[in-house]
């Protein structure tokens, strides 16, 4: 048997917390010894699942896999916020929750659906003239000091699955660009209250699913294949 090139395709991997997506495609870009890799839309270190990595050839279909619609399961607190919206940073203020009912949280959850503009979170890796707006964040700049751009986006199912005052569980397909940190921050908003995201996984980009992704360590064994 002969031992093929794995250049030119891409790979589903499942990202662990803490990682950074560019941590994984250092990783994997080390361990297939690859000269040319991408990754397929950014996971905030917090966050878990789905990431594409395309290499070789294949790096010319990130922006077809950039494109497609994103899954994402997990669930926020309300009541509190942090400055980075999740649990990178600690809480910061706390907000009355009393007021809130079943009722309020599924029609909030409904008016996120369709096409609307979204400011994303100044704990991010989006540019602003040349610099990471997480950089301005860990300076100590707030985003009222900054002209952070709206982003056009497009929530396509937005689903309540479970709710455990404070603890809300969801389901979210939404489009390229969304920041599921920035439709917490304006849950918590429109509430009259405040939130922050407690766990979030991707678990499909497209038709891809995580269930189908290996991980770094099984990457590691199979980093070459079979023919």
């Amino acid at each position: 048997m002969e031992i093929a090139s794995v250049e030119d395709k891409f790979y589903l991997i499942n990202k662990p917390k803490f990682w950074t997506s560019f941590d994984v495609v250092k990783k994997v870009k080390n361990l297939g010894q690859f000269k040319k890799i991408g990754h397929a839309g950014t996971l905030d270190p917090l966050a878990t699942g789905l990431l594409i990595l395309c290499v070789g050839k294949y790096t010319k279909k990130i922006d077809y896999f950039q494109e497609l619609p994103k899954t994402y399961e997990g669930s926020f607190i309300l009541g509190k916020t942090t400055p980075s919206i999740d649990l990178e940073t600690e809480v910061d203020q706390e907000y009355p929750i009393d007021h809130i009912t079943k009722d309020h949280i599924f029609t909030c959850a409904n008016s996120f659906l369709g096409h609307s503009k979204q400011l994303p979170p100044i704990y991010s890796a989006v540019k602003l003239n040349g610099e990471r707006l997480y950089k301005h964040a860990r300076a100590g700049v707030k985003d009222t000091e900054l002209q952070i751009k709206w982003r056009d986006i497009n929530v396509y199912e937005f689903k309540i699955t479970e709710i455990s005052i404070p603890e809300i569980k969801f389901k979210i397909v939404c489009s390229k660009g969304t920041y599921i940190r920035s439709i917490v921050r304006d849950f918590g908003k429109n509430l009259n209250s405040g939130a922050y995201l407690n766990s979030l996984v991707r678990t499909q980009i497209g038709d891809y699913s995580v269930e189908n992704s290996m991980s770094i360590e099984n990457f590691q064994v199979s980093k070459h294949e079979i023919i």
